[in-house]
């Protein structure tokens, strides 16, 4: 791996940089726009959540209704107190349709700053479009959606949903029996239609990601033009960074879709909230990975620039600092030059701080602020059920004790 650090230039941009649609593309969006439920960029999420919302939660609220199960709590648990089905399909799925179109525009100009910002060399351009247009193939593959669909139904439905997150007692959509659930007719379209639907945006989700860090890595494999000293002290890659904030309704779907099956577990089976630390810290450990884990591909590249800034910046420094002794400390100035207001004095303490930041750099374009914001939204959904352990009061005070 080559890495090239060089001090800040100020050339013209590219006058036509290509835009990177991770978001667009695929036989679920072109579905989308013949259906009117989706222009060019993903306009019209009200529309996709409403239609999609009415899809998976209102047959299972008319056939509730039907048989008698909405409210009453007569030895099962009735639609509207299953906690986690109303929030999966109230909550987490129209998070998963709006952080879709949020990181479509935060992604977009991606490609743009890698170029504007001259990162990526000239002769590197042909690759780097290459990265581009791989991701696309992959983005716009029917074969990979159609084995999400597979996936859905063959380990989402059939393993993961019957075995680990149905509750083991009687339900409005299901009575536990010796060959597992038998479903009633609402837990029919719960089980074939709602939940497939909302298991495979999800994946849908995970497969865009996972292109997202295949890009990131091929870009990493170019001989990239950092500048250690760069004040976002990630060598220039700090925009990058600031795409982990377009995740938060990502991650706050997915505090959702734990905080449900905890909720029911909690109010219908007797559990306590300190049960579930295991699953909870799992969450926010796995929201983490999955957001921040594509920039680690940049670790090489930064390590080796910061080597590179300290020795190239060190030696520069040396010798500014060897010509600043000579000059005033050992009599090299002119009698008639002043020390006071001497631009020398100023420009020692320039060098010392861009010394510093090259210094500072970090291994990957992750901050603080993010991590931190990140990990409070997944946890936020969870947060409410810290009221069956205490009362508002004493949450609060904990919460602001916390804080401050």
């Amino acid at each position: 791996m080559t890495v090239v650090t060089r001090h800040p230039v100020t050339p013209a941009a590219p006058e036509a940089s290509p835009e990177f649609a991770l978001m667009l593309g695929g036989p679920l969006f072109q579905l989308f726009r013949r259906s009117h439920l989706s222009g060019n960029a993903l306009e019209l999420v009200r529309a996709r959540m409403l239609i999609i919302v009415a899809i998976t939660w209102l047959p299972l609220m008319a056939g509730a209704l039907a048989d008698g199960h909405v409210l009453n709590a007569q030895g099962f648990v009735p639609f509207l107190r299953d906690v986690d089905a109303n929030v999966r399909f109230l909550v987490a799925l129209p998070l998963l349709i709006v952080a879709e179109l949020v990181v479509h525009q935060r992604m977009r100009p991606v490609a743009q700053q890698f170029l504007s910002l001259h990162l990526v060399p000239d002769e590197a351009l042909s690759r780097f479009e290459s990265a581009i247009g791989a991701a696309y193939r992959l983005r716009n593959s029917v074969v990979a959606e159609l084995t999400l669909i597979v996936i859905v139904y063959v380990v989402g439905v059939m393993w993961i949903w019957r075995s680990y997150i149905a509750i083991s007692t009687t339900t409005w959509y299901a009575t536990p029996g010796p060959q597992g659930l038998v479903l009633s007719r609402s837990g029919m379209w719960y089980g074939w239609v709602s939940l497939p639907i909302f298991q495979f945006l999800l994946l849908r989700w995970y497969f865009r990601i996972v292109i997202w860090a295949r890009f990131l890595w091929h870009v990493s494999r170019l001989p990239l033009s950092l500048i250690p000293t760069h004040p976002d002290r990630v060598g220039g890659l700090g925009f990058l960074g600031n795409m982990a904030y377009a995740f938060v309704p990502l991650a706050v779907a997915h505090g959702a879709m734990v905080a449900g099956p905890i909720a029911n577990r909690i109010f219908h089976l007797g559990a306590a909230l300190p049960e579930f630390k295991a699953e909870i810290a799992v969450i926010v450990l796995f929201v983490m990975i999955l957001v921040f884990a594509p920039f680690f591909v940049f670790i090489p590249h930064l390590t080796a620039a910061k080597r590179a800034g300290l020795r190239e910046y060190g030696t520069l420094a040396e010798r500014y600092v060897r010509e600043f002794d000579q000059k005033w400390l050992r009599g090299g100035a002119p009698p008639s030059e002043p020390l006071l207001g001497s631009a020398d004095v100023q420009s020692l303490a320039d060098l010392a701080n861009g010394f510093e930041v090259v210094k500072t750099m970090r291994s990957a374009p992750i901050t603080r602020d993010a991590v931190m914001l990140l990990a409070a939204t997944t946890l936020a959904p969870v947060v409410p059920l810290a009221l069956t352990m205490m009362s508002l009061e004493d949450l609060l005070k904990q919460l602001f004790g916390a804080l401050f």
